[in-house]
C-alpha cells in the first residue's frame, strides 16, 4: 500500500477491499449485509439497526454500525476506552470480543489503522495454523 494510501482517511469500500484481500475469506449475508468469515467465523459485519446502538439526542437507531472482533478483552477495552477513537461497544456486546464502529464516523481512522483491525479480526477467528502461515508472510519478526 503505497504511504499516501495509507495515511488517507479510511472509507467503508475500504472495508470491503481489505476484507476480501485476507486468505480463506468467504461472503455471506445477513438479509443486505455482508458477513465476513474465515473458517466459518465471522470476523467482520455490517450490523443491521438494533436498540442498543441509538443516537442519544434522537433516539434513533444507527443503520451503520460495523462490528470488528479483536483478540482480546484487553484489545477490545484499549479501543473503546480511548476517547480519542470512534469505536465504541454496548451491553449487548458486554464479554462479546469485538467492538463496533459507525461507517459514519470511519474517515476518522487512516486507511492504514484501518487494515490493521482488519487484520486482527481475520487474525482473531482464523486457525491457528492459517494465522501462522499469514503471520510468517506478511509481518516483520
Amino acid at each position: 500500500m503505497a504511504p499516501d494510501n495509507a495515511s488517507r482517511p479510511a472509507r467503508v469500500a475500504d472495508v470491503h477491499e481489505l476484507a476480501l484481500a485476507m486468505p480463506y475469506v468467504t461472503v455471506e449475508h445477513a438479509g443486505d449485509n455482508p458477513v465476513y468469515q474465515v473458517g466459518r467465523k465471522s470476523f467482520i459485519f455490517f450490523r443491521n439497526p438494533r436498540p442498543d446502538a441509538v443516537d442519544e439526542r434522537t433516539g434513533e437507531r444507527y443503520r451503520d454500525v460495523i462490528v470488528f472482533w479483536v483478540e482480546s478483552e484487553a484489545d477490545k477495552q484499549a479501543l473503546v476506552r480511548d476517547e480519542s477513537t470512534p469505536f465504541f461497544t454496548t451491553a449487548h456486546f458486554d464479554g462479546h470480543l469485538s467492538v463496533l464502529l459507525r461507517a459514519s464516523r470511519i474517515g476518522e481512522i487512516s486507511r492504514q489503522e484501518l487494515a490493521e483491525l482488519v487484520q486482527d479480526a481475520w487474525l482473531s477467528r482464523a486457525s491457528a495454523r492459517r494465522g501462522a502461515a499469514w503471520l510468517a508472510e506478511h509481518r516483520p519478526s
